[in-house]
């Protein structure tokens, strides 16, 4: 009875999640794989949803805007991805260190990742504004001409990735927690051994907080294909398409032409490209994620 009672009782405590992710999450994917073999312009009644097939997959894969979204997308995730991992963690050994005013500095660090990503969009448009921007003002002082930044499709793309720099700290707080988990004995161990700083980190660091990095991978790779809210704010895709991401041309097909059907069908090719390269990710991390406890049961 015990058991039962118990059983129950967790059940009820789950009850508002299990509800949620039926709500929120199950019922609109479902409904979502319905719409795209449908035709329906958002306005209209669910009665008007017209049953296409597979019409809405055909035309994506005659669609010019369809690749160059995808292009762009991909380029961006093959760039942003390495570099802000790469970035976070070399920021998180700095943070590591045992110095005054530490806590401060991971403040500082951090705070950016919790701006609302909006807020941070207008703000970076102003920086990179080509007549009283900030950076391209910096740059005049070493006798650089700066670009048009956003406004040029030869370095609009660019730009959104250095902004993305500015808000690693979310990255980086997970990184440095990673950090803080290496035992400090490896490392005297190794230092007595003549293990240099590039040693060590190639050595004990990296490979011990390798599960943190899978994670961040995984983490980036999403985020990178899902990009969104900055190319609204800033470009709304151009100049040229130059910053047409995927998920920016979805959002225009669904919210702005109103053809929810297409728009579903482009939602779950999304879904499979990221399933796939985090499948990816999965299966080569034998390869590389050392998990400590793995040499004991080998």
């Amino acid at each position: 009875m015990n058991n039962a009672k118990s059983e129950r009782a967790g059940y009820l405590f789950i009850l508002p999640w299990l509800l949620g992710l039926v709500i929120f999450t199950l019922g609109p994917m479902i409904f979502s794989l319905v719409l795209s073999f449908s035709k329906w312009d958002v306005i209209t009644g669910v009665e008007s949803i017209e049953f296409v097939g597979w019409d809405n997959f055909r035309a994506i894969f005659n669609d010019e805007l369809f690749y160059q979204s995808l292009k762009v997308t991909f380029i961006f995730a093959l760039v942003s991805v390495p570099l802000y991992q790469v970035a976070s963690i070399l920021v998180a050994v700095l943070l590591n260190m045992r110095s005054r005013g530490m806590k401060i500095f991971r403040l500082v660090f951090f705070m950016p990742s919790v701006i609302p990503a909006v807020a941070t969009s207008m703000m970076w448009v102003m920086i990179f504004n080509p007549e009283y921007g900030i950076l391209n003002q910096a740059l005049g002082w070493f006798g650089i001409q700066g670009p048009a930044w956003l406004q040029d499709p030869s370095y609009a793309l660019g730009a959104l990735v250095v902004m993305g720099l500015w808000g690693i700290g979310n990255t980086v707080i997970i990184y440095l927690s990673g950090l803080q988990g290496v035992p400090e004995d490896l490392y005297e161990a190794a230092e007595l051994d003549g293990a240099g700083p590039f040693r060590r980190f190639f050595g004990i660091t990296l490979p011990l907080i390798s599960p943190t990095v899978f994670f961040n991978v995984i983490m980036g790779i999403i985020g990178g294909f899902q990009y969104f809210t900055q190319a609204f704010v800033m470009t709304n895709g151009g100049p040229l398409n130059s910053t047409l991401f995927y998920n920016l041309y979805l959002y225009n097909k669904a919210f702005m032409e109103f053809d929810m059907g297409y728009a579903s069908a482009l939602s779950w090719i999304l879904f499979v490209i990221i399933l796939v390269f985090t499948m990816l990710v999965i299966r080569s991390s034998s390869l590389w994620v050392h998990y400590q406890g793995d040499d004991q049961r080998d």
